[in-house]
């Protein structure tokens, strides 16, 4: 039975990764700082940490590591990047950089970027060892087209050139990093506010876990390493519908956002 990591899993696209990985025959480890209260499956195991915290992470790592099966995949999920969007009635995650609250960057860089990146140094240590494994980054199109504010497009685009670079390093030793793009997902935030949204082209949370499950099974998957990849497009390819029925139609930097 192949294993998996997912961080930031307590909700979100995190959640969706663990639940859509166990459904697809993995051994899943979910990690969140709420993770304790989260909706997921009993198979899932679940380990409370707070990944802007190291000492939680190598907690985190030396659990899975204790298990005894390795880890065959690491999901970086963990985000704060949503959080406190509204601030005393106003919506501030769309102001101009000189206008921005200092606590998002925090958010953004360090318990997304720095947690993701240091999250990839355990799993690399792990997966070094057999010569093969699977970090996915989780990402999107922010890095390459402006989105939303400015240090979210800068956490989006150190995301991709961490992915980049990561791949580089451990091209020697077999393991695969992609940056992973999903599109819009259905997930709890979304759903708040889904009578303003159109979500005829949305994917549920747990299509990304499928999507990743299949991707790791692709014989050509080490050919993707380093690249970014659209969990839509994915799809297409690999023949994933979501717990609908559809296949949701892959964003392009021309039309998304």
């Amino acid at each position: 039975m192949p294993v998996a990591l997912v961080t930031g899993a307590s909700r979100g696209v995190g959640r969706g990764a663990a639940i859509g990985l166990g459904a697809a025959g993995f051994k899943v480890f979910a990690t969140g700082r709420s993770i304790d209260s989260a909706d997921l499956p009993p198979s899932v195991v679940r380990i409370q940490c707070d990944h802007t915290q190291d000492a939680d992470t190598a907690r985190a790592f030396q659990c899975v590591a204790d298990a005894g099966d390795g880890l065959d995949v690491l999901v970086n999920c963990a985000w704060g990047g949503y959080e406190r969007m509204m601030e005393d009635g106003k919506f501030t995650w769309g102001l101009p950089f000189w206008q921005q609250p200092s606590h998002r960057w925090n958010s953004m860089m360090d318990s997304g970027v720095r947690s993701a990146f240091f999250a990839s140094a355990k799993a690399a240590d792990m997966m070094i060892a057999k010569r093969r494994g699977l970090i996915v980054n989780i990402s999107f199109w922010a890095g390459q087209k402006y989105v939303g504010n400015t240090i979210y497009g800068i956490s989006k685009a150190a995301t991709d050139k961490m992915s980049s670079d990561m791949a580089h390093e451990l091209r020697q030793y077999g393991v695969t990093v992609v940056s992973l793009y999903p599109g819009l997902v259905r997930t709890e935030a979304v759903m708040a506010a889904a009578q303003w949204l159109d979500l005829s082209n949305s994917e549920s949370p747990e299509f990304i876990g499928m999507v990743i499950a299949a991707l790791n099974s692709d014989p050509h998957l080490f050919e993707r390493s380093g690249k970014i990849v659209v969990a839509a497009q994915l799809a297409k390819e690999f023949g994933v519908v979501d717990g609908d029925g559809r296949q949701p139609i892959p964003l392009t930097l021309d039309t998304m956002g």
